[in-house]
């Protein structure tokens, strides 16, 4: 692709993206602009994910809990519980930094650990980390237990809040466009800092690491550094879209931070194509998106015999989405829009 072709479809897309959420908002509701919200709070989190799973090849099941310290991280500096009220430029990087701790705690004891029994230490970190944050109030009340932590402060410019009602011009901002503006912001951050990560040295490493861990070794790698910076470095973007999840929300709990999020983002870096930024971010969008159209077509389905539902909407939605992904992992296992190498990679194996 020529310069001016690169040209135009940046300036195409930065056109389209600045407009979404009004066009949404005015033909779908602002519900639908909330989800593209979530949507991209999940690009940062999945984007984090292929770090460790997609670049490192190390498969991380718990990856909701770095989410879920930048979400309390956030919550205990800029709430009433402990009655701080820090600024959000000071909250998050502290959140994404205490979230990069937690990665390398987690990295430092399974260094030697590979394959099936990672996914199950990682699992089990995942799960810790959500029951303490259950448990942690008493005989101290740090977390509020599983009541949550609610009254979260906004983010704030200057006294400009994202979370009121804005006049600019003709136009009239919900909570929902400013903090769509800032999320697509972050976002783009993420996949600059993500796509330079990729292609510079420790990138590579990455790459050298997943391929042949002993190979890499003999010619030199220190795998022991290079595992614990992928998994700081994920955590990192894990622990940004934590914070700015609590702000956004207002409220947080434990519930948030279950096993079916972990999934979730998991098959969202593998269905998108696994190591490709472009795909991983597809995943993403279209794993936030997809059950929520299901939602708005199957609830108006419901069936009823002698008064009683035969059909439970919310469980439809659920099957019919895992259905969905059964199919796609069985007739494109590659994923969605995977990368140039892994789609070769796969070519190869169904003609040998």
């Amino acid at each position: 692709m020529t310069s001016n072709k690169k040209l135009g479809v940046f300036v195409a897309s930065a056109i389209v993206l600045a407009v979404l959420p009004f066009v949404v908002g005015s033909t779908l509701g602002n519900s639908w602009v909330r989800t593209i919200d979530f949507a991209l709070l999940y690009v940062m989190l999945a984007l984090g994910l292929n770090i460790v799973v997609g670049f490192a090849g190390l498969l991380d099941l718990g990856f909701i809990a770095f989410y879920a310290v930048g979400a309390y991280t956030f919550a205990l500096l800029g709430s009433p519980h402990f009655d701080i009220h820090l600024p959000f430029y000071i909250t998050i990087p502290l959140g994404a930094a205490c979230a990069a701790l937690f990665g390398v705690m987690l990295g430092t004891p399974v260094l030697k650990l590979k394959g099936d029994y990672l996914a199950i230490v990682t699992l089990g970190f995942g799960e810790i980390v959500r029951i303490f944050m259950n448990n942690l109030n008493a005989p101290i009340n740090i977390t509020n237990g599983p009541q949550g932590i609610n009254l979260i402060d906004p983010i704030q410019f200057a006294g400009f809040s994202l979370g009121k009602m804005t006049q600019i011009g003709a136009f009239t901002l919900n909570p929902v466009h400013l903090y769509y503006y800032m999320f697509l912001f972050l976002t783009v951050l993420v996949v600059i800092m993500v796509s330079r990560l990729q292609h510079s040295r420790i990138g590579r490493a990455w790459v050298a690491m997943r391929e042949d861990q002993i190979a890499a070794s003999a010619m030199g790698l220190n795998i022991r550094n290079i595992k614990l910076l992928a998994f700081a470095l994920g955590a990192l973007s894990g622990g940004v879209a934590g914070g700015l999840f609590a702000a956004f929300q207002g409220f947080i709990s434990p519930e948030s931070f279950g096993l079916l999020e972990s999934i979730m983002i998991l098959a969202m870096v593998v269905l998108g194509g696994m190591g490709h930024i472009p795909g991983v971010i597809l995943g993403a969008v279209v794993l936030t998106i997809a059950p929520e159209i299901l939602r708005d077509v199957i609830g108006p389905l419901q069936m009823h015999t002698f008064g009683k539902m035969i059909v439970d909407p919310e469980n439809a939605r659920m099957l019919l989405f895992g259905l969905a992904m059964v199919i796609m992992m069985l007739t494109r296992p590659e994923g969605m829009w995977p990368s140039k190498r892994r789609q070769a990679e796969f070519d190869d194996a169904k003609k040998g």
